[in-house]
């Protein structure tokens, strides 16, 4: 991977996650948290893009990591996700003929290929992973009706989030390779905390750093 890299998380826990794994001369990797959303993740990534870049010290390599939710058949529990392409799945307008997704309405694209190095390092680093698209969602998805609506618009969602495309494009501005990377705590659909496996996601996480460095 180039060097150096910034990892942004949403939240603590899961930054703490992610520093806890990386091995302690990995000194080229810095792991903040952002905050939560793909407006935070966006501003909070360029804050750190532009002040790296004040200093003389550019990142070169972004990746947004945390934990998420998979899609039933794709990723569960446990289970690791690289982003192929991350997705703003619901930024685009309503209309009598249904969904109309921002690349239709002509005001650019929602959607955020990784970098394909970046992609291919992570995936023969963590062979175990799924390889599958990852949606940004501004409202975690709560009803089976809405997760049954994602899948037929987006047949290779593997997991959803909140953060990835708005920190992908913030790295986009910056000239950085982008990738997504997240561990699974619970199914995309009814909510019912008491299923999700937040420990377990955020400890895949830890087990998944080494990769970062």
């Amino acid at each position: 991977m180039n060097s150096p890299i910034l990892v942004a998380a949403a939240v603590a826990a899961e930054r703490d996650a992610i520093r806890a794994g990386l091995p302690t001369d990995a000194t080229s990797v810095t792991v903040e948290a952002v905050g939560v959303g793909p407006a935070a993740a966006a501003a909070g990534t360029a804050r750190l893009l532009a002040l790296a870049e004040a200093a003389g010290h550019p990142y070169r390599t972004v990746i947004s990591a945390g934990i998420a939710g998979g899609f039933a058949g794709h990723a569960g529990p446990g289970e690791l996700v690289i982003a192929a392409r991350s997705s703003q799945a619901d930024l685009g307008a309503e209309s009598p003929e249904g969904w109309l997704p921002l690349d239709e309405l002509g005001w650019g694209s929602a959607t955020v290929a990784a970098d394909p190095q970046l992609l291919a390092e992570l995936s023969d680093r963590l062979p175990e992973a799924v390889i599958g698209d990852v949606l940004t969602l501004a409202t975690v998805t709560g009803t089976a009706a809405r997760a049954a609506a994602l899948v037929e618009a987006h047949p290779r969602a593997a997991a959803e989030a909140m953060e990835g495309y708005g920190v992908a494009c913030a790295a986009a501005t910056a000239g950085a390779a982008f990738a997504e990377l997240r561990a699974i705590s619970n199914l995309v659909g009814p909510r019912d905390r008491g299923a999700w496996r937040i420990k377990e996601a955020l400890a895949a996480l830890t087990t998944a750093a080494k990769a970062l460095a």
